[in-house]
């Protein structure tokens, strides 16, 4: 069995985007962060975006999550023309952005992190209070769908390994309505089998049905979970491949500068 067979594919063709990015560019004063980029995804895939340090993929999510507002081009969120405000905006309209840092504190626990300010209470007036029982039941759930089994929902999240910190933020965002996720860089600080569970839990969160934003600069982890890939490069989009249409080392050459490196290497004498 290859890395890739482990995983479900096949997005429908005919299943319209939940979000389509067209032509957005993104100025910083004089400095063009992003110079017309396309990009959408579908419910049920998993679409990656590669590129390499400086590419201007950090830049394109945070437009698409509402951080940064496009210079121009639009965005198109279940087919209506949308304006993000506020990554708040993006998150209520079913947007969640898992980020390298998580957001997490370590000393709290599972559960406590899993909810973050969206606690279910009970109780009305002075005697409202949280409903520990139904969070720690809610968590332990969520995360044993996820293929984690925690020893005790007051496990101290800090205690969990870095694989299993990113599934309790992917559960999290799916629990809360999630129907795009944003991964940026998932699995970038993560050993071999931490990585085969962060990918994991990706293919059972496309199978709900939500749309997966996979952000990497590694090309073997994206080939693993992949429906179709885009490169950017400098701002621009290289292109766009499906599953089957382009090879791991195609998709490196794009990322490394293609026809700049192949000319590199030829006047080093094919060193590179």
């Amino acid at each position: 069995m290859t890395a890739d067979s482990k995983f479900h594919h096949g997005e429908a063709p005919d299943v319209a985007p939940i979000i389509e990015m067209q032509n957005i560019e993104k100025h910083f004063g004089n400095i063009i962060a992003l110079a017309g980029v396309s990009f959408d995804v579908k419910p049920g895939e998993c679409h990656c975006l590669l590129g390499d340090n400086g590419a201007g993929k950090s830049t394109f999510i945070k437009t698409m999550s509402g951080v940064h507002k496009p210079t121009s081009g639009q965005i198109l969120f279940e087919g209506k023309q949308m304006s993000f405000s506020t990554p708040r905006d993006a998150m209520e309209a079913g947007i969640a952005t898992v980020f390298q840092d998580l957001a997490m504190i370590p000393l709290m626990s599972v559960t406590r992190n899993f909810f973050m300010g969206r606690e279910p209470t009970k109780g009305v007036g002075p005697f409202k209070r949280l409903d520990m029982d139904r969070m720690n039941e809610i968590a332990m759930t969520e995360m044993r769908e996820m293929g984690i089994n925690l020893r005790a929902p007051d496990q101290a999240v800090g205690t969990l390994s870095g694989g299993e910190r990113q599934t309790v933020a992917i559960a999290r965002a799916v629990h809360f309505g999630a129907k795009i996720l944003i991964l940026d860089e998932p699995t970038s600080a993560l050993g071999v089998r931490q990585t085969s569970n962060v990918l994991a839990t990706i293919d059972k969160v496309r199978k709900q049905g939500v749309g997966v934003v996979f952000i990497s600069h590694n090309v073997r982890h994206a080939m693993a979970v992949g429906d179709r890939f885009t490169v950017l490069n400098r701002g621009k989009t290289l292109g766009t491949a499906k599953r089957g249409e382009i090879t791991s080392e195609q998709l490196q050459d794009l990322m490394a500068g293609g026809q700049e490196l192949a000319k590199l290497e030829g006047s080093l004498g094919g060193t590179v």
